[in-house]
């Protein structure tokens, strides 16, 4: 019989990774706004970096607070199988692999549901592509932990559930810049490149809904969504905001999700309404 874990275990053996590291994050894209500046290649704007700071920052403290109700979700989960996978290398390897394919669908949900456009779209409403833009972490994401229940369900530690998580977090820093153009075919056949995602970050007519790795790009190959960068992309979203109000670059889609669900006319229709293109939306200014 497995060993239940409990919150206080898992909070004490998984490290905060992403805590630690955020002073080091900030300082690169400190050193990239520098170089932009310097080198006059325009790739930062004031007012759009210390949005995305501001984003980024609340979202660290915020993770401080709510940590506890996601752990235990993911712990409640594991608990109540009856099965568990051993903890080692090769599990814990096989377990990146596995969160990497639950976060390519709950990235591709975040762009074709409109409830989960809306902890997304904070990642993209910014028309620059830089180091910052990672920092642009909806403080509503938390919702997408859904996705990753199956992970505890299948039997994988809590613990080793969140470290692959934090690293798999971390992965996507590097890859949010204009500085780093082609790698070589390997790696671009397996991971993802600072290219493939310059093409997810476009809006570029044929560059929409595509690429969604988060570590692997071979996901997207497989499902249809693989899209080589061929053209320079131009940042944003279709329905830019012409603002950088941190707390409406976060909220701006549900603002218009609630005003489309009050206009419904039947709790049916506001329900679908959530599950609905996010293209579907009528926009409120």
């Amino acid at each position: 019989m497995k060993e239940k874990i409990t919150l206080d275990k898992v909070m004490s053996s998984a490290p905060d990774i992403i805590l630690y590291a955020a002073p080091v994050l900030i300082a690169l894209a400190l050193i990239e706004f520098y170089f932009s500046w310097k080198q006059k290649k325009e790739l930062y704007e004031k007012k759009d970096f210390f949005a995305s700071l501001s984003i980024g920052l609340v979202s660290v403290i915020q993770n401080l607070f709510i940590k506890t109700l996601l752990f235990g979700s993911v712990i409640w989960v594991y608990n109540i199988v009856p099965w568990s996978i051993p903890v080692n290398w090769a599990t814990s390897i096989l377990c990146f692999i596995v969160l990497d394919f639950f976060r390519y669908w709950a990235h591709r949900f975040g762009h074709e549901t409109s409830i989960f456009w809306a902890t997304h779209v904070t990642h993209h409403n910014s028309e620059k592509y830089n180091l910052s833009t990672s920092f642009r972490l909806s403080w509503t994401q938390q919702i997408k932990v859904v996705f990753f229940l199956p992970i505890s369900f299948l039997g994988f530690h809590p613990v080793i559930f969140f470290i692959c998580h934090q690293i798999a977090v971390l992965y996507q820093f590097w890859i949010h810049t204009e500085y780093i153009r082609t790698l070589p075919k390997w790696i671009s056949y397996i991971f993802v490149t600072p290219s493939h995602h310059r093409v997810h970050h476009g809006k570029n007519e044929h560059y929409l809904d595509k690429n969604y790795g988060s570590t692997f790009i071979f996901w997207d190959r497989i499902f249809g969504t693989f899209q080589p960068e061929d053209e320079q992309a131009v940042y944003g979203i279709l329905e830019q905001p012409k603002h950088y109000n941190p707390v409406k670059l976060v909220f701006h889609v549900w603002v218009d999700i609630f005003k489309n669900m009050k206009r419904a006319g039947s709790i049916k229709k506001a329900t679908l309404i959530l599950f609905q293109s996010p293209s579907s939306l009528k926009k409120y200014e």
